[in-house]
């Protein structure tokens, strides 16, 4: 639901006016708006609020802006600049970074080129997998050093995500995803969590659910100088972000597999479980792939052939990677 009008704060970034001259693009997502001007890129949060989301006010997304701050600079501090207000100046214009009142926030970022992103050098068949090592060592120094919880993920986190995946194929798949199959992957999925209940809960308890990244597929890891870099974590909700590190890791591990990139995936995998010596939560993988693909389906239908029963037959690729 939009919440207040920003058309006019939306004029202002998308004017070169406001970048010294320089050429603008634009970049919009349900509940962001980047604006690449120069060598820097300003995040505008809507004005929106859902079920998972709030960016309903401006002292919200000011809190926003700042917690994303925070979160990102763990994995990408030289991209994370500052936050910023967009001020009311005497005359009446806009400024940013101004002395007058604050009418909206921007997180301010150092721009790069968008062709070096894993997700578009994955489909220019650039992908180099001498690259996978260093991203496994990367985010396994991640997780390593993320603040432990003990209040989110085990058995309840899991079972939430399988109903809201199960909510999701009935409003965003309705009428392109294949129902039954829906239906028989999400029972799938409750016999598996409800056979792993325990192992769920002594990761939970034993420190191995920590504030991830929670969207870590290859749209959201970046190629700069110093090698793959993670950015655009999630800030706005904590059931989507404190959880198990082995779920954070299946996002990526399912992203190269869809992408037929399944050494890839081995070789990040690999690398990571070297680094951790997580084995532990290895019979949790195939769960935790197969409800990270399910997002993936139930938030971008539109791309996908209609899912047949084949597809949820996920246990017999549990070996895959």
């Amino acid at each position: 639901m939009v919440t207040e009008d920003q058309r006019d704060v939306i004029a202002f970034l998308e004017a070169p006016a406001t970048h010294g001259g320089a050429a603008v693009d634009r970049i919009d997502t349900h509940a962001s708006i980047v604006f690449l001007a120069g060598p820097r890129a300003w995040k505008l949060k809507r004005a929106v609020r859902y079920d998972y989301l709030d960016y309903s006010t401006l002292d919200r997304r000011r809190h926003m802006c700042e917690a994303e701050l925070q979160i990102n600079r763990r994995t990408a501090p030289d991209l994370y600049r500052a936050v910023v207000p967009i001020t009311r100046a005497p005359g009446g214009g806009l400024e940013i970074g101004g002395t007058g009142v604050p009418v909206e926030w921007l997180l301010e970022m150092n721009r790069f080129d968008q062709d070096r992103l894993l997700d578009r050098l994955a489909s220019r068949h650039q992908l180099d997998i001498d690259a996978m090592a260093p991203l496994g060592a990367s985010i396994a120094a991640f997780h390593s050093s993320a603040e432990v919880h003990f209040d989110h993920g085990g058995s309840s986190g899991i079972r939430s995500v399988i109903d809201g995946n199960e909510r999701g194929f009935a409003d965003q798949g309705a009428g392109i995803l294949d129902a039954s199959a829906c239906a028989t992957l999400t029972q799938a999925l409750r016999d598996a969590a409800a056979a792993h209940t325990d192992l769920l809960e002594a990761r939970r308890t034993g420190g191995h659910v920590r504030r991830c990244h929670g969207d870590l597929h290859l749209r959201n890891i970046v190629m700069l100088d110093a090698g793959p870099t993670l950015f655009d974590a999630v800030e706005f909700n904590d059931d989507i972000t404190v959880i198990d590190v082995l779920y954070d890791m299946a996002f990526l591990v399912m992203d190269l597999w869809r992408r037929g990139l399944p050494g890839h995936a081995s070789a990040v995998w690999n690398r990571y479980m070297s680094e951790t010596l997580d084995v532990g939560g290895l019979p949790l993988m195939p769960l935790f792939t197969s409800c990270r693909a399910a997002i993936r389906a139930k938030t971008r239908p539109p791309r996908w052939m209609p899912i047949t029963s084949g597809a949820a037959d996920w246990r017999t690729r549990r070996g895959s990677t």
